[in-house]
């Protein structure tokens, strides 16, 4: 805790004495111009001698871009002519550094190094990414959509790298009887078949003399949609990602736009529920571009691919309905033989090449969520080799997924949670794993130097909410310290690897740039965008505290907002949304509206306690899934433990502790009324879930499996069925728009507390806001009446 104290220390001795007026509901609803914009998205110019950054222009959804110096100066806003002719984002170089290329408005350029002259590559309204060069650096490739370009270096025009055709090979005759018959029967018919033949015989040669031609179509039949590709380097490979074309989502909740500008209410579709159907199945398909030939990759060879780690669960379930006599529901609920598998390319690349091509690396994710496979391809034998596995008889982290390959071309590189914490792992083909990273700490964000000997990662090695830059050699050693902001959001190597732009923040100074040399040295801000108004108010800094968990979890982190004694006085409990996501940090936090209310209520003589509860991102994989089939239990322990700390530590009134909060903080605001009825004295449930069997299959799956095959899980962790034992006063707000959580979640917990004949709950609906809300007034609207709620029911006892 001394660094912590150090910098809360320092930002009150550096807070400007000029005097600001009252904080009121208005200023902390209005539009967040009036703090300033946080720089979003920077990324090093070609040369590296700049930074260009964006920012939300005022009263706009706008961004304008920024160039600013490296070492410093004055950043500029560069107007459209300007912008046309910036550097792109997201610059790739070859290896002898000779060329770069980059992304601008959606189009390809590269740069000679050398002379400075930039050609564009591409010049279309599709939208090309992806850029890579290959190892020899003769040849560019990208991508738009699923369809890949070569381009010469040399010079040339950029070339298709593959024609992919999801329909039947025409070439491919289907014969029966009656076409045998009719060709035995009809030498007019033979005759013109042959002539077919000889055609296509003829294009066929054609075409394999000719390297200006495009390339000759694969055709991966009629009942298949591609649902991604990737080409290797050298142009050599392609790997397809398909999935059945029929392949049935379920059916699809709709939602109503009350208030349109044609004058009628209008639907919106939205998504399916969870367990209406499973996810499609995805297969993959090695295509050798040089030869023209395809192959199926089988995923019948990953370990554990034949393993049904819900086999308990589905005997029970099974049993139960076989008792009911449902014996057709208890047939569909059978474990296959082999498990489907999908993918995992949502939030890292499923897909990743070595830099010469020869290899491939794919991270698949079984359906049912137990199983991370990270496999090769033996592209002489066509199989997939499982070179790491990752099980977990919870669910594997949708985060922490990263992977890739070292300057070797053989070694591959990956995050693995198999200590308890997300830690970094290299892999030879030819030996095996050894663990880069180690300790009770987590790493993310690893990035490979450009010569190959370091990585750089975030961690929070020092503490689990002080987040930080380290560097660490890729054959493994200690972590070294590179930044010392304790609230690093994300960094960018330079083009030659000696220094990094990095996003650092406060929590009351929002993400900001700076750039700092690779080795710790020479860190310099670049950037303040925050407006006078807002630098001139004096904040309350939170306070990280420990609380001592009473149920044998080991420390709940938290931040507590207060002022003075606070015996007696009333409190309140917020409850960060989303479940695995952290909000006990000394970053900006995302609830930056929350925490100005929060300094509100200090003000008026609360005490304010915004906790980590079980479940929440940063703290390991056994916090991370202690809500297992039992989601708002833990939590709420957690949260119980929080209040008694408050009252035994500070000594608040116990009788006058409200909670509130949105999304899963809304379902947990529901849960902790309605399963501990008595402790809170009021709560406020912002767009909440009510019952998870209505909620998105991606999220809900993974923490409660499909509601058919474990009926358990979802009874006991969806609000709606406590609805009997409401006694406190609810408030609920939710968007009518909200494609999230749907408003249906907070309607049908209406209907029900309305036939329990229940009292002293209310709902506000927002006809114009999704899950997260943007219009002024209706946060405004959204806040005053949490306010007024907390007024009547704690204050005034």
């Amino acid at each position: 805790m001394r660094v912590l104290a150090a910098v809360l220390l320092t930002a009150l001795a550096a807070a400007p004495a000029i005097a600001a007026p009252p904080l009121d509901m208005e200023t902390i609803m209005a539009d967040p111009d009036w703090i300033g914009a946080a720089v979003e998205t920077p990324y090093w110019s070609v040369d590296g001698h700049a930074v260009y950054y964006s920012l939300k222009r005022d009263g706009s959804p706008v961004r304008d871009l920024y160039r600013v110096s490296a070492g410093g100066g004055t950043p500029e806003r560069l107007d459209p002519g300007a912008v046309a002719a910036a550097d792109g984002s997201s610059p790739v170089f070859d290896r002898a550094h000779r060329h770069a290329a980059f992304l601008r408005h959606g189009d390809v350029f590269v740069r000679d190094l050398a002379s400075g002259a930039t050609v564009q590559v591409t010049r279309s309204t599709a939208t090309e990414r992806d850029p890579r060069f290959s190892l020899d650096g003769r040849w560019l490739t990208y991508r738009s959509g699923n369809d890949w370009s070569v381009w010469n270096v040399a010079g040339g025009a950029a070339a298709p790298a593959a024609l992919l055709k999801a329909e039947d090979d025409p070439k491919v005759r289907k014969d029966d009887d009656l076409k045998d018959d009719q060709q035995q029967l009809f030498t007019t018919l033979r005759q013109l078949r042959a002539d077919q033949d000889a055609m296509r015989a003829d294009a066929d040669a054609l075409a394999a003399a000719d390297a200006g031609r495009a390339p000759e179509p694969f055709y991966l039949g009629k009942n298949v949609t591609v649902v991604d590709t990737s080409l290797s380097p050298d142009a050599h490979w392609m790997l397809v990602v398909t999935q059945a074309r029929d392949a049935d989502v379920g059916k699809v909740a709709d939602l109503t736009h009350y208030v349109t500008d044609s004058g009628y209410a209008e639907t919106e579709a939205t998504r399916p529920y969870v367990g209406r159907n499973d996810p499609a199945p995805q297969s993959l398909r090695l295509l050798d571009l040089r030869r023209h030939l395809s192959f199926d990759l089988d995923t019948s060879t990953l370990p554990g691919i034949g393993d049904d780690p819900l086999a308990a669960i589905r005997a029970r379930t099974v049993a139960a309905l076989r008792k009911a006599g449902k014996a057709d529901q208890a047939d569909a609920l059978a474990a296959p033989k082999k498990r489907p598998v999908i993918v995992n390319g949502e939030y890292s690349p499923g897909i990743v090449w070595s830099d010469d091509g020869a290899n491939v690396a794919v991270q698949l994710r079984a359906i049912d969520n137990k199983d991370r496979w990270i496999a090769t391809v033996d592209m002489d034998r066509h199989v997939l080799v499982s070179r790491h596995r990752l099980t977990d008889p919870a669910w594997i982290n949708w985060d922490d997924n990263d992977f890739g390959w070292l300057h070797d071309n053989r070694t591959l590189w990956y995050l693995s949670e198999e200590s308890g914490f997300s830690q970094l792992y290299a892999r030879p083909l030819d030996g095996s794993a050894k663990a880069l990273t180690r300790g009770r700490f987590e790493v993310d964000h690893p990035v490979l130097s450009p010569d190959g000997s370091t990585f750089f990662v975030r961690s929070n090695k020092v503490a689990p909410y002080s987040y930080d830059v380290y560097r660490v050699p890729s054959s493994g050693g200690e972590l070294a310290r590179v930044t010392r902001y304790e609230g690093m959001d994300d960094f960018t190597l330079s083009p030659d690897g000696r220094a990094l732009a990095v996003l650092h923040s406060s929590p009351y100074v929002p993400p900001q740039l700076a750039v700092i040399g690779s080795d710790g040295d020479g860190a310099h801000d670049l950037t303040d965008t925050r407006k006078p108004a807002y630098k001139a108010r004096e904040w309350i800094a939170p306070r990280i505290v420990a609380i001592p968990s009473s149920h044998g979890a080991g420390t709940i982190y938290a931040k507590l907002y207060a002022r003075g004694d606070a015996a007696g006085r009333p409190a309140v409990l917020f409850v960060h949304g989303a479940g695995y996501l952290q909000n006990v940090h000394l970053s900006y936090p995302a609830y930056f509206r929350e925490q100005m209310f929060h300094n509100l209520l200090v003000e008026r003589g609360y005490v304010v306690l915004d906790m980590d509860y079980r479940a929440s991102k940063g703290y390991g994989r056994d916090w991370r899934t202690a809500i297992y089939r039992n989601m708002g239990h833990p939590e709420l322990e957690d949260l119980l433990d929080g209040k008694a700390w408050l009252v035994t530590q500070h000594g608040v009134d116990p009788r006058r502790v409200g909670i509130y909060g949105g999304s899963y903080g809304g379902f947990m605001t529901l849960m902790a009324l309605l399963r501990a009825p008595g402790e809170f004295a009021a709560g406020a449930a912002l767009r909440p879930v009510s019952d998870w069997t209505s909620y998105n299959h991606d999220y809900t799956s993974n923490i409660l499996n499909d509601p058919q095959l474990d009926p358990e899980a979802y009874a006991t962790s969806s609000p709606i069925r406590y609805a009997q034992a409401l006694a406190d006063p609810l408030l609920i707000e939710h968007g009518l728009i909200d494609d999230n959580v749907l408003a249906s979640d907070s309607i049908r917990l209406y209907q029900r507390f309305i036939e329990l004949h229940k009292t002293n709950f209310w709902m506000s609906l927002y006809p114009m806001e999704r899950h997260g809300f943007v219009h002024p007034d209706s946060w405004y609207d959204e806040y005053r009446r949490i306010d007024d709620l907390f007024r009547e029911r704690l204050e005034r006892r």
